[in-house]
């Protein structure tokens, strides 16, 4: 997973990790990470993913950024890169990893990174279905207002138990993508994960939306 959550209405991310959210963290990055590697995927596809639709130097925002490791990997790809989350914890680790990186301690539900644009947002790692309850919306038209005219959003997330932290409820494509709609976001492509096969219907979506 790549990062916390939008705490506005309330946050699922520290009832389903505990109060010491950094470590419950990291051994459920480290578990996913492994079940990617062990089913022959890449462990840093979503830079990956992210390299197939622009090149570098191109602005990049991980929002829910955790403790860095997609920020980091697509730092080292050239690409000019922002972390953002709201929790401390990992925070803190990920300015020990890259302390030469920028990062930003903030809710998604009320993102303002000042004039800051970027070509492409991407949130993975189960953030969207970890957010508050009511946040979903607030937190698309924040994260739409830093994408460039043209910009990406690129979000992953589980959409069933298997996919998602024990406790963790389902949100459903349909509720995502209306959000999207709200905030002028136009769905592009969808996938099945992060290696680029074309959604069938399983039980995790990589989707894809453009502004405008």
């Amino acid at each position: 997973m790549s990062g916390g959550a939008g705490r506005l209405d309330g946050s699922r991310w520290r009832e389903l990790f505990g109060a010491d959210s950094a470590p419950g963290y990291s051994r459920a990055v480290q578990e996913r990470l492994a079940r990617r590697v062990a089913q022959g995927g890449d462990p840093h596809g979503e830079a990956t993913f992210v390299s197939t639709l622009i090149d570098p130097p191109a602005q990049v925002l991980d929002a829910g950024c955790g403790t860095g490791r997609v920020v980091i990997r697509l730092a080292q790809l050239g690409y000019a890169v922002t972390g953002v989350d709201l929790e401390p914890s990992m925070l803190e680790m990920a300015r020990v990893a890259a302390p030469e990186l920028t990062w930003h301690e903030q809710d998604l539900a009320t993102l303002d990174l000042g004039a800051s644009r970027f070509d492409v947002v991407i949130v993975a790692g189960n953030v969207v279905p970890v957010l508050g309850a009511g946040a979903l919306g607030r937190v698309v038209q924040c994260l739409a207002r830093h994408l460039q005219a043209g910009g990406l959003l690129v979000a992953g997330f589980g959409l069933d138990a298997d996919h998602l932290p024990p406790g963790c409820p389902v949100t459903p494509l349909a509720d995502y993508d209306a959000a999207c709609a709200a905030a002028n976001l136009h769905l592009l492509s969808r996938h099945d994960t992060w290696e680029g096969t074309r959604s069938s219907g399983d039980g995790y979506a990589v989707s894809v939306h453009r502004v405008g």
